[in-house]
C-alpha cells in the first residue's frame, strides 16, 4: 500500500500524543447520558471526554473540508438515520472508488475493543480515523498529502479557532491532526444507543415495551437451537466488548461460511478477513462480529453487504453457510473447512422466523437515530 509508511508515521505521532496523559483534556464537565444498567465506556489515557471536545468532534465529523474535494465527510458513509451506516453494500470513496467492505455502524463503537471488520491490531478510534482520511488503496476521504491545507482551512475559521481552544485548553495552536482525530474519537464515543424497546423491556423492567412475538423471538435468539447468542449475547449484541469494568479484552472473529470458493475454503481475494493481516490460512474469512443494535435499519448485511434482508441472513445461518450455485463465487459455504463451529445450521418454522425478526426489530433505538446531539450541526448554520 503506497500510503502505509505515511499512515504508520501518523499513527506513531497520535499514539505518542495520546499517551501524554489525561491532563490534556478536561473531563470534569462530561456526563455520560446512559442508563444506570449500562457500564461506562473507557476512553484511552490522554483523550479524556469533555463536552467541548465532543462538540468539536461533531462539527469535524460532518465537515466536508475533511476530504479531497470538499464533497465528503465522515457522515457521508455514516448516516445517523441508518445507525451511522450508509445503506450501501460497499462504501464508495470521494473519487468514486468502491471499497471492498460495507461501512460499519458506529452505534456503541465506544465499547468495541477492536475496530473495522478484520484488523485485530486496530484498537483505538484515534488511530482508526487516520485510515479513511489518508488511505489510498482504496481512496476514502482522499486527504493524503493535504494535511497542511486542511489545518490552514480550519485555522482560518473563527468557529474552529474558538472550539479547538475550548477542547484543548492546555495545548498551543489551533488545529492539528492529533487534535482532529482525538476530537473525532470523542464524538464517536458519545454515540451511545441504549433506548430500544428491547432495552426498556429487558433492562428497564417494562413488560409492555415489546410484543409477544418479540418475546418469543428473544427466547429463540438466546436458545441453544439457533445459537445466535454465542456471538451476539452481550449488552451490545456482539462478542467484542470493553468498558470501565472489564478485566480483559474480548476479541472475536468468525468465519460464518459466507463463501467457499471452489470448495477450497477461500473467500474473494479482496475480503479474506483476518488472514489479510495475519497470513495464517485458518484465519481465512474471519470477520469481527458486528453489533445487532439497530439492525433493522442497517441493511444490507455482512461485511460485503452481500445479503439484502434479515430474512436472507436467517436463511444463511439456518443453512449453516451460504451456497452459491454458479459463477466465480460458487461454493457451498456450509462445507467451508474454516467455518466456525458456532454456525452449525438449524431448522426454523415460518412462525418462528417471524418471531425472530420481531425481536431483531425491537433492537431499533429511534431516539438514537434522531438525537440532535448526534446530528449535523451545519444543517442550522453555515459552514
Amino acid at each position: 500500500m503506497a500510503s502505509a509508511r505515511f499512515i504508520a508515521g501518523l499513527l506513531a505521532a497520535v499514539v505518542t500524543l495520546a499517551a501524554i496523559g489525561s491532563s490534556l483534556a478536561a473531563a470534569a464537565d462530561y456526563v455520560w447520558r446512559i442508563p444506570s444498567w449500562l457500564p461506562k465506556p473507557a476512553p484511552p489515557r490522554g483523550n479524556a471526554m469533555s463536552e467541548a471536545k465532543v462538540e468539536l468532534g461533531r462539527y469535524l465529523f460532518y465537515d466536508t473540508r475533511l476530504s479531497l474535494d470538499g464533497t465528503f465527510s465522515c457522515a457521508t458513509c455514516h448516516k445517523q438515520a441508518l445507525a451511522f451506516t450508509d445503506g450501501r453494500a460497499k462504501a464508495i470513496g470521494v473519487t468514486g472508488q468502491l471499497h471492498p467492505r460495507s461501512a460499519m455502524s458506529l452505534a456503541n463503537v465506544a465499547y468495541n475493543p477492536v475496530l473495522t471488520w478484520a484488523n485485530p491490531l486496530l484498537r483505538l478510534l484515534e488511530n482508526q480515523a487516520l485510515v479513511p482520511m489518508f488511505n489510498e488503496h482504496p481512496v476514502e476521504m482522499g486527504l493524503a498529502g493535504r494535511e497542511r491545507p486542511l489545518d490552514e482551512a480550519l485555522d482560518r475559521d473563527p468557529r474552529y479557532q474558538r472550539m479547538f481552544v475550548a477542547a484543548f485548553p492546555q495545548e498551543s495552536g489551533v488545529s492539528s491532526l492529533p487534535k482532529i482525530v482525538r476530537a473525532l474519537a470523542a464524538f464517536q464515543r458519545s454515540l451511545i444507543s441504549a433506548n430500544s424497546p428491547y432495552d426498556r423491556y429487558r433492562y428497564g423492567g417494562d413488560p409492555s415495551a415489546i410484543s409477544d412475538a418479540a418475546k418469543r423471538g428473544e427466547a429463540l435468539f438466546f436458545g441453544e437451537r439457533l445459537e445466535c447468542h454465542h456471538c451476539h449475547g452481550s449488552f451490545n449484541m456482539n462478542d467484542n466488548v470493553v468498558h470501565e469494568r472489564t478485566a480483559f479484552l474480548e476479541l472475536a472473529f468468525h468465519n460464518t461460511g459466507l463463501y467457499n470458493l471452489g470448495g477450497t475454503g477461500a473467500y474473494p481475494p479482496e475480503n479474506t478477513g483476518v488472514k489479510e493481516i495475519s497470513g495464517r490460512p485458518e484465519h481465512m474469512g474471519a470477520f469481527r462480529t458486528p453489533t445487532l443494535r439497530n439492525i433493522a435499519v442497517t441493511a444490507p448485511y455482512m461485511h460485503d453487504g452481500s445479503i439484502a434482508t434479515l430474512d436472507g441472513v436467517i436463511d444463511h445461518y439456518a443453512a449453516g453457510g451460504r451456497t452459491i450455485a454458479d459463477g466465480p463465487l460458487a461454493g457451498i459455504g456450509s462445507k467451508n473447512p474454516y467455518k466456525d463451529i458456532l454456525v452449525p445450521g438449524f431448522e426454523i418454522s415460518a412462525d418462528e422466523r417471524a418471531d425472530l425478526i420481531a425481536f431483531l426489530r425491537s433492537l431499533t433505538d429511534e431516539e438514537f437515530l434522531s438525537n440532535p446531539r448526534f446530528s449535523d450541526p451545519f444543517d442550522k448554520e453555515p459552514r
